[in-house]
């Protein structure tokens, strides 16, 4: 029995140790990475690297591209930008300068359409400049210097001279004036523009006066069938409306409103001009 228990006993004991050796080879094993074939070569990270390259390289490429592209965009804006603005003044200054013709042709018609009725004398009104601004004359602190002509207007009503007052077109304080005006009420009237061609109308000064002046009427006065109202240049007779007639350098105009047939005017042909006018 002795021998069989001992014999029992080392066939356990070699069992033992073979199980704990395929133990110990087990453990080993779990422990020990093993071999991927392709862990060493990375074949997609060898081929990732030139493609990131690429990559960088077309990147650069599109910012320049882009970059040229925004430009280019700038350039149009700034283009459009400029050649609307262009386009707006040259609007602006064609329809201010179509107005400018519209306005210089008609003034003459209506610059005093809508003024004074009064009787003879007419006194120089307050708002003599703002007249004269109306009309379309230019107003400054001083006298222009382009252009610088004298006129003369004689006015007679009924037989009697009506004179033509100082400082027509001129601010009361003497701040402003407008380029056409008097300084004196001898009916020389002064053109002193910043334009050298400039027209002047006799329509003009009457806008200034706020003296109402047509074909048929004078202020307060109106022809009818016993009166007329003749206007004259020079000494002679002019037709159509004496608003429109254009002023001249020392020009002599005359305006007589009277009975039909009346003789007791001499209308002058000339002006005395004196002190260098």
């Amino acid at each position: 029995m002795s021998s069989k228990k001992q014999s029992s006993s080392r066939t356990r004991s070699q069992q033992q140790r073979a199980n704990a050796r395929k133990a110990s080879n087990g453990q080993q094993g779990a422990t020990t990475p093993t071999k991927q074939p392709g862990a060493q070569k990375q074949p997609g990270a060898q081929k990732n690297a030139p493609k990131s390259a690429q990559q960088k390289k077309l990147s650069a490429r599109d910012r320049v591209a882009a970059a040229r592209a925004a430009e280019r965009r700038r350039e149009r804006r700034r283009w459009l930008i400029t050649f609307g603005t262009t386009g707006a003044i040259v609007v602006a200054l064609g329809a201010g300068a179509a107005w400018a013709i519209t306005a210089n042709g008609n003034k003459q018609h209506h610059a005093a359409a809508n003024a004074g009725t009064g009787k003879p004398p007419w006194a120089v009104p307050a708002d003599t400049v703002d007249n004269a601004r109306r009309a379309g004359l230019n107003i400054a602190p001083m006298e222009g210097s382009a252009q610088h002509i004298h006129a003369h207007v004689d006015i007679w009503a009924n037989g009697q001279k009506v004179p033509v007052p100082a400082n027509l077109g001129i601010a009361g304080d003497g701040s402003q004036l407008a380029e056409m005006h008097t300084h004196d009420d001898t009916g020389v009237i002064h053109m002193e523009s910043p334009s050298k061609d400039k027209k002047f109308t006799l329509g003009e000064v009457f806008a200034e006066w706020n003296v109402r002046l047509s074909p048929t009427q004078i202020g307060g006065l109106t022809t009818d069938a016993t009166h007329t109202l003749t206007a004259y240049v020079n000494g002679k007779p002019q037709t159509g409306d004496p608003a429109a007639i254009q002023l001249a350098a020392h020009q002599e105009i005359a305006l007589v409103y009277g009975p039909k047939g009346a003789t007791n005017v001499k209308v002058p042909s000339s002006y005395k001009w004196e002190n260098g006018l």
